[in-house]
């Protein structure tokens, strides 16, 4: 394999691929003007969200394509999008139109204007993406030639994975913790890229006939996205970590065989791999297809674009003006002004951070409190933060997702905090006397629930002590969450299998095509130009995948079996196939909407059930069963970034395996290094407030759902056994949105709303409140109906843009901040209103004296 990348029959061609589109001549072009100027129907530009430059490629294909091509693709195209939300709905209209008019077939003459815009359509998809998101920072050529996997690129690509490893691991349990994100590599790379390629010698070798040099030329997108890819598998280090610290640690279950190292690392090992088995067999489900567009991946390909574009479009904005800022400096401007500006709600005035006004009217009542905190209450509040950190509570941004995925968020936490408000107000399940949106367990005399008063010595349950104590009690915002997390599962399962049924079975004969071939150029299955521009390279066969799969199952059964974790090696595969059912389903979600489904409580209720009793086998069956389509999911969206860079898929696959086992041992190093050498660690007592706020709260969820177990909470006898009407409810309502789509066609809004979105909105409590949804409700509109309807070309250009520069300067800020400044905050008004009254100690509603309880008695639970 050449260090492109690309297949040996096309070692002699040209050295730029333009695959899909069409090099245009004056004739076409003078053509084009007339077509526009004269006829183009306004929808073309104005609902397609199509620039000019697009039109002008998709025009000159168009005038090429007969009249029985349009069909047959534009058939494709209906049943592949018509459900899909991303899709504009007027040009689904359209394509019905088109579709239902056998008089357009019999007489073309006659409907011209919608057969050239059928044309267009059908050219604008396989010349380029179908949505205009994709288009505005994803290029549809492809340079064979341009180097990659070069000598600087693994030296840079590799520091910073050791780097990020080592730094997030170190730093992971300390209160509050450092975390140093991919894009914070993606950053600094690039100058370190541009200094080699000026200053490093062409000093090199061949090999295999291949030569590789310390200077193959000007630093590369692909280096810097195979780097940035690098950094990315190595920021998380290794779920496993906080099942070794639980089970060595003498304050927790004091299992002295975790600290060894080998054992570290099998399950380390196996943890970090396993995602890349199951991730290459989801390759046809999730990368390939174009409506995975993996809104998300955007922003990181907007700022690699913005590094490498030499193009400078002059395009037409608001206020009437024509911006030609390059996307670069545009960076550095915005990445400047949020540097600078996050010093403010972080440190100096966190006031602004958290900016629950209404409160400070009157901060000691417990009412207003509930109602609009930030901190402590549901956060009803039409402005709550001027902290862009604050909106990025789940990963994504407004400016970085669909608006209609960000509205539909919004509608779930409204009409959930309602369910919140009537349990809470009502005092159900003895809520009134638990702050309202807690996410920590609690006792019968409102206290946080001390789960060594329910244990013996080695952490497993007493049920004398239980008894004598208290059973497990949960807030008003908690209860709702675990009602509408059971509900999220199978509404997703619903939803994908009522919605995207054709997408599933097409992606299933495409997988067990791959098993015998790689995926073939120019198939139908595959439209966009991506496809066809990748299919270039030479594939990743999935044999390879599914032998890293072997490899990480192999290191679990290895480590769980032979160094007494009194835990069946089965729990890797009861994992594994939880991760089978969902991983596909949530994956559509993800890839569509840029929201991910998290299984830990679904892992974690299973894993109580059939492991009660065993902490640690709950918390292996949740680590293999919701990290592995974690992992899975972020190792996907690696490979469309890759697909949309135009990366050789064979590079892609060695960066990341490579880079994650170096920073498996790395972290895994580190983390040794934590249990040994640092005294009193996870104490009050630790040096460098090493107190591991996030473990002690690992160790109580392994209690509850392992040691208490699920069944003693939800089951037939339990307190909270009536949030299991969750369940159909989430089947139900995916049900009935799909029911009444069906219905009601020409409700064009309803095509726009998600179940699993609405769901995924009504779980956002505790801690977690409106305050961190309803701005982006107000920036995502400005954004992506507003400005994108009205001025295309310039929120194509700086859109994704921003969002990157934001979130840059936002954790190059907080780095610089946490060293420079570490816990020193100003004393001042604007610091402790903050803190004042119900947001500072968390009010309830009702309060007991001294000596009592709430709830039944012991015995009677």
């Amino acid at each position: 394999m050449s260090t492109t990348g690309v297949k040996d029959d096309m070692s002699s061609g040209p050295p730029i691929e333009m695959d899909g589109t069409v090099e245009m001549t004056i004739t076409q072009s003078r053509k084009l003007s007339i077509v526009e100027d004269a006829s183009l129907p306004r929808f073309v530009k104005a609902e397609l969200n199509v620039t000019d430059s697009d039109l002008q490629q998709a025009s000159a294909i168009a005038d090429q394509m007969t009249l029985e091509e349009v069909k047959t693709l534009i058939e494709k195209v209906l049943k592949l999008h018509e459900r899909d939300p991303n899709f504009p709905q007027t040009v689904i209209d359209r394509i019905k139109e088109f579709l239902g008019n056998d008089d357009a077939f019999e007489k073309p003459e006659e409907h011209a204007h919608l057969i050239y815009e059928m044309k267009l359509e059908a050219a604008l998809i396989t010349s380029n993406s179908p949505y205009s998101e994709v288009r505005s920072v994803v290029d549809n050529h492809d340079d064979l030639y341009m180097p990659s996997s070069t000598i600087r690129a693994w030296v840079i690509g590799l520091m910073f994975s050791v780097i990020i490893a080592a730094i997030n691991q170190l730093f992971s349990i300390r209160f509050p913790p450092v975390y140093i994100g991919s894009n914070v590599a993606q950053l600094l790379s690039y100058p370190l890229g541009k200094l080699c390629d000026r200053f490093l010698p062409d000093w090199g070798f061949t090999l295999s006939g291949v030569r590789h040099s310390l200077n193959p030329g000007p630093f590369s997108k692909k280096e810097h996205m195979l780097i940035t890819i690098m950094a990315t598998v190595s920021t998380g280090g290794a779920y496993t970590a906080n099942i070794v610290w639980v089970q060595y640690l003498p304050i927790w279950f004091n299992q002295k065989y975790a600290g060894q190292f080998s054992y570290q690392i099998l399950v380390a090992l196996s943890t970090n791999l396993i995602g890349y088995g199951v991730a290459g067999l989801t390759r046809r489900f999730l990368v390939y297809p174009s409506y995975c567009v993996w809104p998300a991946s955007l922003s990181t390909i907007a700022l690699n674009t913005a590094f490498h574009s030499k193009e400078n479009l002059e395009v037409e904005g608001p206020f009437g003006k024509w911006y030609r800022v390059a996307r670069y400096k545009f960076f550095l401007y915005a990445f400047g002004c949020m540097f600078v500006w996050f010093w403010i709600p972080d440190s100096l005035f966190t006031a602004l951070g958290s900016f629950s006004w209404i409160t400070w009217i009157s901060p000691n009542n417990i009412v207003l409190s509930a109602i609009s905190g930030f901190k402590n209450g549901l956060g009803f509040n039409p402005w709550p933060t001027f902290d862009w950190n604050v909106l990025q509570w789940d990963g994504t941004d407004p400016l970085m997702i669909p608006f209609f995925t960000t509205a539909n968020k919004f509608v779930g936490s409204v009409m959930s905090s309602f369910v919140v408000m009537a349990v809470w107000f009502s005092n159900s399940f003895f809520t009134a006397y638990l702050p309202i949106n807690t996410n920590s367990p609690w006792d019968n005399t409102g206290h946080p629930y001390d789960v060594s008063r329910a244990i013996d010595g080695k952490g497993i349950l007493d049920k004398d002590k239980y008894e004598a104590y208290s059973p497990v009690y949960l807030g008003a915002g908690n209860l709702v969450v675990y009602m509408f997390f059971f509900a999220i599962y199978p509404a997703t399962l619903v939803y994908v299998a009522l919605n995207h049924r054709y997408e599933l079975m097409l992606g299933f004969k495409n997988l067990i095509k791959g098993f015998w071939k790689a995926k073939e150029s120019g198939t139908a299955q595959y439209l966009d130009v991506h496809n066809r521009l990748m299919a270039k390279y030479t594939e990743v066969p999935e044999w390879w995948y599914f032998i890293l799969l072997i490899i990480a199952v192999a290191c679990g059964a290895v480590g769980i079996a032979d160094f007494g974790t009194n835990t069946t090696p089965a729990v890797i595969l009861y994992g594994l196939l939880m991760c089978f059912v969902f991983v596909v389903p949530i994956g559509i979600v993800k890839a569509i909407t840029g929201v991910e489904v998290f299984l830990n409580v679904l892992a974690e209720f299973i894993g109580g059930v059939i492991s009660e009793g065993n902490a640690v086998a709950v918390n292996y069956f949740k680590t293999y069963g919701v990290i592995t389509c974690v992992q899975t999911l972020a190792f996907a969206n690696d490979l469309k970034l890759a697909h949309y860079v135009k990366l050789p898929p064979r590079h892609t696959f060695m960066a990341q395996v490579v880079a994650t086992v170096l920073s498996t041992f790395i972290s895994t190093a580190l983390l040794d290094f934590q249990l040994n050498g640092i005294p009193d660690v996870c104490t009050d007592k630790a040096p460098n407030k090493m107190t591991c706020p996030g473990l002690h709260t690992f160790f109580t969820a392994s209690i509850m759902w392992g040691t208490i177990g699920p069944k003693k909470i939800f089951g037939g006898h339990g307190q909270y056994k009536a949030l299991m009407a969750g369940w159909p409810l989430g089947a139900a309502l995916s049900l009935a949105i799909w029911l009444l789509q069906r219905r009601l066609p020409q409700q064009k809004w309803l095509r726009q709303v998600h179940p699993v979105l609405i769901l995924y909105g009504c779980a956002l409590w505790a801690p977690y409140n409106l305050s961190y949804v309803i701005p982006s409700v107000w920036i995502s509109w400005l954004s992506w109906i507003w400005c994108k309807n009205r001025f295309v070309g310039f929120w194509s250009k700086y859109n994704f843009v921003l969002s990157a520069a934001f979130s840059t300067g936002i954790a190059v800020s907080f780095i610089i901040i946490f060293f420079a400044l570490g816990d020193v905050k100003l004393d001042w008004w604007g610091n402790k209103v903050v803190s004042l009254g119900c947001e500072d100690n968390a009010c309830t509603l009702k309060h007991l004296k001294d000596g009592e309880t709430f709830g039944p008695g012991p015995g009677e639970y």
